[in-house]
């Protein structure tokens, strides 16, 4: 069989709402949905979240005691301490805030549901978004050559055949790099709207509004015949549950936004029970070279989205939670100085969020150093003290009981930090 890459290049088929790429036979095997809400009911989810042009850590969670920051950014520090009408830091342990429009993490991080590592990143300085980002998506920040993404080895490594073609789903318009490889994945922009479209195809404008019993019956083409059958059997699947008319339990109300609806239906696929385990989603907007803001702007509002959606897909897994671990990352941070357009420039280190029932939550974890320009990684940000590979690895290795880092991540061989319960 081609591989998923091969498969795309070739333009045979595309899915503009799913972006299946190259899904052999197993989806066949599991489009009978009864014989997969028993024996995988219990499987642990690990959810993701990409925060795509790299978030600033120290805005959002602010080392406020440290003088040298607030020297760095006149009109962009904040404490805790209110003045006039603006909106204090929420204190967290007597050296970092939490912005105050992430206040609904509030609760997490006071029942040690919810860990923050900072001054955590890559080890290779590119400040370029896309380099960095397939750096960090790929798991090997220093081999641009990697085929595969990390969480697609992290598939590899769950032990056993995918039992569903819903084990490792993306909720995307397009396959992200974190999830190319081998193993079988789902890119899914909509589930309502669980459709194909061809690409390179002559008959594209045709075929791109027919059913997918339309589609099977009439090409000729092997590979197009079992993808299309297939993925028809998996829209089957979703045709068994409401979509349209889902409520969200406990009263969750989830924010009317792209990250809001993506993990929406992440939670709707776990409520499902199709057999989920790993999920991915990523948000745009981080990349604040211009007018940041601080209680209010453009930074204020990408993180209360971030926290206000989190927060309301927690709330909607209710007895859930105890299976699921949801994490975030970004490719680097910011800049500690300020520029003269009221924002901050491409940086290094920055800081990720980490909520789960078997987490070591409660804490700031990592060493942010004091801010000092001779501390400063080129005299200008905040250091990488954590590699993201220690943090990513045990997360996947603590929540879903991986055993090879060296399959994880090839080319580390640092150590775990302690993020989750069962490494402390």
């Amino acid at each position: 069989m081609s591989s998923r890459r091969g498969f795309i290049k070739s333009g045979a088929l595309a899915l503009f709402a799913t972006s299946i790429s190259g899904i052999p036979s197993f989806i066949a095997r599991a489009a009978n949905g009864s014989k997969i809400l028993m024996p995988y009911k219990k499987n642990k989810i690990l959810v993701t979240i990409f925060q795509r042009g790299a978030m600033d850590g120290l805005m959002a969670v602010t080392p406020y005691t440290d003088e040298y920051l607030k020297a760095f950014r006149p009109s962009l520090f904040m404490s805790p301490v209110k003045t006039g009408n603006n909106n204090p830091l929420i204190d967290l342990d007597g050296r970092f805030g939490l912005h105050p429009s992430m206040n609904a993490f509030t609760p997490f991080f006071n029942d040690k549901r919810l860990a923050i590592v900072h001054a955590v990143g890559s080890p290779n300085n590119t400040r370029s978004h896309f380099d960095a980002q397939d750096y960090m998506e790929s798991g090997t920040p220093f081999n641009k050559g990697t085929s595969s993404g990390w969480l697609n080895r992290a598939v590899g490594l769950l032990g056993h055949e995918a039992p569903t073609p819903f084990q490792a789903v993306s909720i995307t318009s397009s396959l992200p790099r974190s999830f190319y490889g081998d193993n079988e994945a789902l890119a899914i922009n909509n589930l309502q709207d669980f459709a194909i479209q061809l690409k390179g195809n002559p008959m594209a404008a045709n075929m791109a509004s027919k059913s997918f019993e339309e589609l099977y019956d009439q090409t000729s083409s092997s590979l197009l015949n079992r993808t299309g059958k297939e993925s028809f059997d998996a829209l089957k699947m979703l045709k068994k549950t409401d979509l349209k008319n889902y409520k969200p339990a406990n009263n969750a109300v989830y924010p009317s936004t792209p990250l809001g609806n993506s993990l929406k239906q992440i939670a709707q696929l776990i409520k499902m029970d199709v057999g989920l385990e790993i999920a991915f989603t990523d948000c745009g907007g981080w990349d604040t070279h211009y007018n940041q803001g601080t209680d209010n702007g453009t930074f204020a509002k990408n993180v209360n989205d971030l926290s206000n959606c989190i927060t309301a897909f927690w709330t909607d897994l209710g007895a859930m939670q105890d299976d699921v671990t949801l994490m975030t990352m970004t490719e680097f941070g910011r800049t500690v100085k300020q520029n003269g357009t009221g924002g901050t420039d491409h940086g290094r280190g920055s800081c990720l969020f980490i909520l789960g029932n078997d987490v070591n939550g409660g804490i700031v974890h990592g060493n942010m150093p004091i801010l000092s320009k001779e501390n400063l990684e080129d005299g200008r940000d905040v250091p990488v003290t954590t590699d993201f590979r220690a943090v990513f690895s045990e997360v996947a290795d603590s929540h879903l009981k991986l055993k090879n880092d060296k399959v994880l991540f090839p080319e580390w061989q640092g150590k775990k930090i302690g993020v989750m319960k069962a490494s402390v």
